[in-house]
């Protein structure tokens, strides 16, 4: 590869993984199915950098995509979802000591961790994200909080107030990643100890499972404990912790801006052989994970049965690619937040549609794209009546 790796410089790349026309966004909402159907699309080829261990798509164009307030990516609606993100916002205010004090979130979306956040103390809070609905935010917090509706660093720069950075499920979408690590230390100004509090896919899990549900155009960057702990020490941070949550799903990772004339002392876990196993068994496993869910919907359909996919975001995105021409077995996509239904899925065109009208719908099968979600979905369909319906998981 000639291609520098983003997070670290070196020239010692290897593609692995190559996936064209996909969908460049997965959590859009979509009105008309023929707008969704002739979605625009970009390809999907990743790269790992054996001197770091960072996976980037390096076919990513950040024009590409859009983020606005048509951007529906919450998880909020999840109970499960709700309490993990409540419990790890009441762990960060306790153990940083951020009662009374001011946090950013970059990417902060629907603005729910932020009021989480204020809910267990903080001062004062600003969320910053192209897709934020301030009207949403009824919370008795919410005097304390200010919504800023664009982007990091164009549209609020200065950090130096912080006592915490907090950023979620956002550095996945960026691609220059260690300009932007570096934009928000050099934000936090020269002698700021302010704590950044980021959370991440797990790659290693991906590679491990060969998720290839959990790829897609959006997401342009890919890391494990190893290569983000690299990279924030590499930044001007110390590296606290990184840690897996959410079933090993995420990782959280704590950092502290370091003074210019200190240096940093933790260690990072030396991952790059896993990564490079990891690598290995994703290439060998995609091909026969996307055969098997063909093979599986295919079989349902030939027989006059209905499948409906649970979970209407990126992963219900790249698992319906997956599909191809097969995908029109799957009659609908289900999802429990009440801003997706009745919109279409970029690419393939299927409707979203609530709960409840799986009661019509009647399902042989329910393929659910996130596993830690299954107790939670069993527990609808028996509201509903369906509990006999078969269940699996992706």
């Amino acid at each position: 590869m000639t291609r520098a790796c983003p997070a670290c410089g070196s020239a010692r790349r290897e593609e692995f993984f190559t996936w064209p026309g996909l969908p460049v966004n997965s959590c859009l909402l979509l009105d008309d199915r023929s707008e969704a159907e002739a979605f625009p699309t970009g390809d999907l080829v990743l790269v790992v950098c054996h001197d770091c261990g960072f996976i980037a798509n390096d076919a990513f164009r950040p024009g590409l995509n859009e983020y606005s307030d048509r951007y529906e990516e919450t998880q909020a609606f999840s109970p499960r979802f709700r309490q993990f993100a409540d419990e790890v916002a009441r762990d960060w205010v306790e153990r940083y000591q951020l009662r009374g004090r001011h946090v950013v979130e970059i990417g902060s979306g629907k603005g729910e961790f932020l009021v989480a956040l204020a809910r267990h103390g903080i001062g004062s809070g600003v969320g910053i994200d192209p897709g934020v609905h301030p009207e949403r935010v009824t919370d008795e917090v919410a005097d304390r909080l200010t919504w800023v509706s664009g982007w990091f660093p164009e549209d609020h720069p200065d950090l130096s107030g912080a006592a915490a950075v907090v950023c979620r499920h956002t550095l996945e979408h960026i691609g220059p990643v260690r300009a932007f690590v570096t934009q928000i230390r050099d934000a936090l100004g020269p002698t700021s100890t302010a704590v950044a509090l980021f959370e991440i896919p797990d790659t290693l899990r991906v590679l491990r499972e060969g998720a290839f549900w959990d790829t897609y155009y959006e997401h342009c960057s890919y890391f494990t404990a190893g290569s983000v702990a690299r990279l924030f020490l590499s930044c001007g941070f110390e590296v606290l912790a990184v840690s897996l949550a959410y079933d090993d799903q995420y990782l959280l990772v704590e950092a502290r801006a370091l003074p210019a004339d200190q240096q940093p002392t933790f260690t990072p876990a030396d991952d790059r052989g896993e990564i490079s196993a990891g690598v290995e068994h994703f290439r060998r496993s995609v091909t026969e994970a996307t055969r098997h869910w063909v093979g599986r919907v295919r079989a349902i359909a030939q027989q006059g049965g209905v499948v409906v996919a649970w979970g209407g975001g990126s992963k219900a995105v790249a698992f319906l690619a997956a599909l191809g021409q097969d995908a029109a077995g799957v009659h609908a996509v289900v999802d429990v937040n009440p801003y997706k239904h009745d919109h279409y899925l970029a690419g393939t065109g299927h409707r979203v549609i609530a709960p409840q009208e799986l009661t019509v719908v009647r399902p042989d099968l329910v393929v659910v794209m996130n596993p830690v979600y299954l107790s939670e979905i069993r527990a609808d369909l028996a509201q509903l009546g369906l509990g006999e319906v078969r269940v699996e998981a992706l």
